[in-house]
């Protein structure tokens, strides 16, 4: 594996806006693509204008939104409706590996970007592209964001609590499950180019990423023909497993099995517990949940969360406060995984940013690149990536 990634060499043209497809650049350009964002001279993407925008006061005020998904990229301006300027692009398009797309469908299309317009000028290339509902089919056109997509796809009837009106997920899952689906898929399909020569195209829907993601609910009422009901953050399935309330705080214990069960009761001073017929088994304490979370809450408010902390840890039984971004941020454990970095945005603010996430032998993620200025690099990319395809042919 080189130093700079696995997928150093990889050229990317993202035309991507707000999260989905700039957030699946985001995760090939920190492998090594060099992944260059393809944005409207006037404005570009348009999560550049979305707080909080930091200034040291000299400077323009830069989105740190919009940083979290685009540092290790570049930035080219291009009007798609300028001739001249579109005809740079599609001689761009002719020596990358993959465009990345998330616009509404149909639009890239019209402008003559489409799929079937630029196979002829690069049969290798790997074109993907990311929406609501997909390219095809009855809500290909219909209008979508993050939280119409959790509603439309079953995510939010089985998410609140029950009897309660019901709730998005607090993190932009439609979002960045199409994201990461569409990373995964171009990198599979980035293998089959170099071996046959032949690209593809990716039609990634965020309504098809949530469904994909939610196995465990389809599969189940694919064997019942019973959609899950809204349980908070208890399980269908396993019970104690959920939050409760200590003497100050909430904080959340998951008893998966007998054997921690059997903790469970023993740290809450009722070790006969796992004896009463509605508590013996997994599934009796899943039937009788309501019961046993009243049992236990009463126990559970005799001391701080802290001290309950403490004490499932003793014991071996999975257990967890429900930490802030502030607090998990500060955490020991994620300093120590290295999962936050320094971050220097465009004009000078000092900031920070999430790593990628996953530990790669003999690779070692860093920044590159901060995230790009709109337009910083037109000339630069112009000049690399053309004028290196000519000297290739000339030679």
């Amino acid at each position: 594996m080189t130093a700079q990634g696995p997928l150093a060499g990889v050229r990317v043209l993202e035309f991507g806006q707000i999260a989905a497809g700039p957030f699946a650049g985001s995760l090939l350009a920190d492998l090594g693509a060099d992944v260059v964002k393809v944005e409207n001279p006037q404005g570009g993407d348009g999560l550049r204008g979305w707080p909080p925008l930091s200034s040291t006061g000299d400077g323009p005020p830069f989105s740190e939104n919009f940083a979290s998904v685009n540092r290790n990229k570049r930035s080219i301006a291009i009007d798609l409706k300028n001739p001249e300027e579109a005809a740079t692009l599609k001689r761009l398009i002719a020596v990358a590996d993959v465009v990345l797309e998330n616009f509404r469908p149909g639009v890239l299309k019209r402008l003559g970007f489409g799929y079937e317009d630029l196979k002829p000028l690069n049969p290798r290339l790997v074109y993907c592209s990311i929406s609501g509902y997909g390219q095809t089919g009855p809500y290909a056109t219909k209008g979508a964001f993050d939280v119409t997509v959790q509603g439309m796809s079953g995510l939010m009837s089985v998410t609140g609590e029950e009897g309660r009106p019901p709730v998005k997920c607090g993190v932009p899952v439609a979002d960045f499950c199409a994201g990461l689906y569409a990373a995964y898929t171009i990198t599979a399909m980035l293998m089959q180019a170099r071996q046959t020569g032949e690209g593809a195209y990716i039609d990634c829907s965020m309504l098809g990423a949530l469904i994909g993601v939610a196995a465990l609910q389809t599969s189940e009422y694919f064997g019942t023909g019973k959609s899950g009901p809204r349980l908070g953050s208890a399980h269908p399935r396993n019970a104690p497993y959920q939050a409760f309330k200590a003497k100050d705080d909430y904080f959340i214990i998951a008893a998966g099995n007998d054997a921690l069960w059997r903790q469970v009761a023993e740290a809450v001073g009722l070790p006969d517990l796992p004896s009463d017929p509605r508590f013996t088994t997994q599934l009796d304490r899943a039937r009788n949940q309501k019961e046993l979370a009243a049992i236990l809450e009463e126990r559970f408010a005799t001391r701080t969360a802290r001290e309950w902390l403490e004490e499932m840890d003793r014991r071996g039984v999975p257990c967890a406060p429900i930490n802030s971004y502030a607090e998990i941020l500060s955490d020991p454990h994620v300093k120590s995984m290295g999962l936050v970095l320094p971050l220097t945005l465009p004009n000078g603010v000092e900031t920070r940013t999430t790593a990628f996430p996953i530990g790669i032998s003999g690779f070692n993620f860093e920044i590159r690149h901060p995230p790009p200025e709109l337009g910083a690099h037109t000339q630069e990319v112009i000049s690399e990536w053309l004028d290196a395809e000519e000297t290739k042919v000339a030679g």
